[in-house]
């Protein structure tokens, strides 16, 4: 019976009655109670001397039932009870005078190639304090590079992150209930949820998924998936997303442009994101989730692609129309998140106008929603100054609205999937967030995706030590 449709339907029906037994049995007696106790007064006695008690008590106790179906069947709130992003150790800063000398000193390299990575790297929008592991400072890193490196990056990343938070929230490992890993390009035996389960000795009987290839939106994917999970776990289950990726294991050695672009944006980076349905300890509560795939096209299915170049040798290839397929995925996505986000007013507006138009034959100019005016933060991730500016020139993005990218980028570099916790951080370091804020924030991925999640600020903190604790008072920084 357990295995048929049926049988696992009233198994997930029993263990949610079971998970909710208090709220199942007070609701309808409460209920039932207060309604025996009002036909009892003297003012409703008239009306009800012809009904009897066991009547009213029913009556009671269907309407408590059929109140307590309809809380049981909305979605439980989501809650991000606090986060940590990885600070590289200052020994493997790569400053622009450094860059340019490696990248003379490699061997396998074309005078052309250097020459365009020189130029590349001048318009990149990165700073003097991003990051690379340790065999990404060797010449002719290919030569050196080892499966180990990358499982050692992994573990610097994603254990300080951890670490951090753990610290942070005071929660034991062994209280998460669900974990959830994201990293593209390295994938050990056994996996990353291993590696962690096995550092922090977490409970045998924990949810753990990892999630690879995703690319960059990962990091917002799997906060998705989170949350599915969560609405099936008891209530107050905590569950740990871990974000990074690795440049170690696997360095291009070949001369074709679009597989040297990484090699000049991407930069060590990781996150280590808690959430719960418990809001006891949360910071932020999610409020919606949209994701958009485009893979259906053959131009944005192409323009992020891991191939063999015409030696043999295999990187990612990243079109020139990266900027173009970037833009409309996200318009895209704004046109589907809109109606979960946009106040009534606007969507009224909005309506009046959309009906106007087609009673007077188009004569009625259409009203575009202020859909920014609902966000006062804007996490859009780091992925170079093009898409960057791509996105603000299509969208009329402020200065300001762009501001956490554009910083994040400097700082730290594309850090893939935890960018977007990096731009997180800088908006609380730099003390702008606060209570009832909405933040949205916007990943983009292979495939093409674009993946965006709504946060509103519950408990902002203003004297955040993250990530940027020793540069924020530099920032922003003019980039010319």
């Amino acid at each position: 019976m357990s295995s048929s449709p049926i049988g696992k339907y009233l198994k997930t029906v029993f263990a949610k009655i079971v998970d909710n037994f208090l709220l199942t049995i007070a609701v309808p007696f409460a209920t039932a109670a207060v309604i025996v106790g009002a036909s009892r007064s003297d003012e409703l006695t008239p009306l009800l001397h012809s009904v009897r008690n066991t009547d009213v008590l029913t009556i009671g106790f269907l309407l408590g039932t059929a109140v307590i179906a309809l809380v049981m069947r909305r979605p439980r709130a989501v809650y991000l009870i606090d986060y940590a992003c990885f600070r590289p150790p200052n020994t493997h800063r790569v400053p622009s005078s450094a860059f340019v000398e490696h990248v003379q000193q490699v061997s396998h390299w074309t005078e052309r190639s250097k020459r365009f990575l020189k130029r590349l790297y001048e318009r990149s929008g990165l700073g003097e304090e991003t990051c690379v592991p340790l065999v990404g400072h060797y010449i002719d890193p290919y030569k050196y590079s080892k499966f180990e490196d990358g499982r050692e990056e992994a573990e610097m990343a994603v254990f300080s992150a951890i670490d951090e938070l753990f610290s942070k929230t005071s929660i034991a490992p062994q209280a998460v209930d669900i974990l959830v890993t994201n990293c593209s390009e390295f994938n050990p035996t056994p996996t990353f949820s291993d590696m962690i389960i096995n550092r922090y000795k977490i409970r045998s009987d924990i949810h753990h998924v990892h999630l690879s290839s995703m690319g960059c939106s990962a990091g917002l994917i799997s906060i998705e998936l989170v949350k599915n999970l969560l609405q099936a776990a008891p209530f107050g289950a905590n569950a740990l997303v871990v974000s990074t990726e690795t440049l170690s294991a696997n360095p291009y050695p070949g001369n074709e442009r679009a597989m040297l672009l990484p090699f000049c944006l991407f930069r060590m980076g990781g996150a280590a994101v808690l959430l719960s349905t418990s809001p006891s300890m949360a910071r932020f509560r999610l409020r919606c989730i949209m994701r958009t795939l485009t893979a259906s096209s053959d131009q944005s299915y192409q323009c992020i692609y891991k191939e063999e170049d015409d030696k043999g040798y295999t990187g990612v290839n990243l079109s020139t129309e990266l900027v173009a397929v970037a833009a409309r995925t996200v318009k895209d996505n704004m046109t589907s998140i809109a109606p979960l986000v946009l106040p009534p007013s606007e969507k009224l507006l909005f309506a009046a106008s959309f009906t106007a138009r087609k009673l007077l034959n188009g004569r009625v100019k259409l009203y575009i929603p202020d859909f920014l005016s609902v966000f006062q933060h804007l996490c859009i991730h780091a992925g170079g100054r093009a898409v960057i500016d791509g996105v603000q020139r299509n969208f009329s993005l402020s200065d300001e609205k762009i501001e956490p990218s554009r910083m994040t980028l400097h700082r730290f570099g594309n850090t893939s999937s935890s960018s977007i916790w990096y731009e997180l951080a800088y908006v609380e370091a730099k003390g702008r967030m606060d209570k009832g804020n909405q933040v949205w924030m916007i990943g983009f991925g292979s495939g093409f995706k674009c993946n965006s999640a709504v946060w509103e600020c519950i408990r902002p903190v203003h004297d955040a030590h993250g990530p940027w604790a020793d540069c924020i008072d530099r920032y922003p920084v003019h980039i010319p």
